[in-house]
């Protein structure tokens, strides 16, 4: 399991994880005010993530297809494919507190407040895991994963002033 854990956080999809990740707060802080059911607010989680993902598929594509004028192989539709899903995954990560929102084991409140805080969460760890493999020390580490940390909080925050 550790294995698989330190391969994910040495690959590319990290940053397209915590991209996702960024959207989906978005989407929690918006939906937050005026808050639909939690079987919507599923929905439209995997509806934005969707979205993005098909979005990011045809950009990536057409880049790869400019870049190599004309060159696309299968192998290069595998590589898009993983980054994609990876901020899908980003995206939908706070899904499963809707879900037991939509089944009744928490609050619809509850959800939302547990969702928002633990993206920030996610986004903390991403950011503190990417220094300490980038041979950073503990402590430029911890700023690293403040400074990422800063985005989510601005979201919250943003909120807050709003509203």
């Amino acid at each position: 399991m550790w294995r698989g854990i330190e391969e994910h956080l040495g690959s590319e999809q990290v940053s397209r994880v915590v991209y996702g990740a960024i959207i989906g707060m978005a989407l929690i802080v918006v939906l937050e005010h005026h808050p639909p059911t939690a079987g919507v607010t599923t929905a439209t989680l995997v509806a934005t993530a969707l979205a993005v993902a098909l979005a990011e598929l045809y950009s990536d594509w057409i880049g790869h297809v400019m870049k190599h004028r004309g060159g696309f192989q299968r192998r290069d539709l595998h590589h898009i494919a993983a980054d994609v899903s990876a901020v899908a995954i980003g995206i939908v990560f706070p899904d499963i507190f809707f879900l037991l929102a939509t089944f009744g084991v928490m609050e619809l409140d509850t959800a939302f407040t547990v969702a928002k805080w633990s993206g920030l969460a996610l986004i903390t760890l991403y950011g503190y895991a990417a220094g300490r493999l980038s041979g950073e020390s503990r402590g430029r580490s911890a700023l690293q994963a403040l400074a990422v940390t800063g985005i989510g909080i601005a979201l919250i925050g943003f909120k807050a002033l709003v509203h």
